[in-house]
């Protein structure tokens, strides 16, 4: 499991002057969130980029005050304007207690469909799960290969994986091989020509 250090220095003064102080100097107020106690700290935009623009699910090694703690991003604000983060919430993880996360859903194979001209379109990019830290898995798998021209496949097509609760909708459909246009018009044509016999 892929995880980024995030190092950051205890925040004491928590209001909003000290807060937008914290922004000012180009830094970004977070949160850690524990069962124990609850960490304010600073860090900065460069040790959360690779954690926060990804499209992978990666842990955070939260590094505050010489302590180390295993956690996941709970929460993000962004500035509507410049798009920089503005305030972070992380979750400690803790083993043995389950949590609520959203990691990215994968495809395996080639879909039969797609060899016939079709387009794989993907309609859901994460799946939320609930698990415990030790069973924390970065993404699930979908195997597409039985897939043809207009099929679709959904959720409950997700191979199981042990200590893993899927908490999406089990009819949603994750991704669809879509007809081309021009194939669309080619049946459209047929039919017509058949329908004139």
């Amino acid at each position: 499991m892929e995880a980024v250090t995030v190092s950051g220095q205890i925040r004491t003064d928590v209001g909003k002057k000290a807060t937008k102080a914290i922004r000012n100097a180009g830094e970004v107020p977070a949160v850690l969130y524990s069962k124990e106690k609850t960490i304010h700290f600073a860090t900065t935009q460069k040790a959360v980029k690779s954690l926060i623009y990804t499209p992978k699910f990666k842990l955070a090694e939260v590094n505050v005050d010489g302590n180390t703690y295993r956690a996941i991003v709970k929460d993000i604000q962004f500035d509507p304007v410049t798009d920089d983060i503005v305030h972070l919430d992380f979750l400690h993880l803790i083993d043995g207690h389950p949590v609520k996360v959203e990691v990215p859903v994968r495809f395996n194979g080639t879909a039969p469909g797609m060899r016939a001209g079709g387009k794989l379109l993907r309609l859901m990019r994460r799946i939320k799960i609930k698990t415990t830290p030790e069973n924390m898995v970065n993404e699930l798998s979908l195997d597409i290969t039985s897939l043809e021209l207009g099929q679709s496949i959904r959720v409950r097509d997700i191979a199981p994986v042990d200590g893993v609760e899927i908490m999406s909708p089990s009819g949603a459909p994750v991704g669809i091989i879509e007809v081309p246009r021009a194939l669309r018009s080619a049946a459209t044509a047929e039919k017509k020509a058949a329908g004139k016999k």
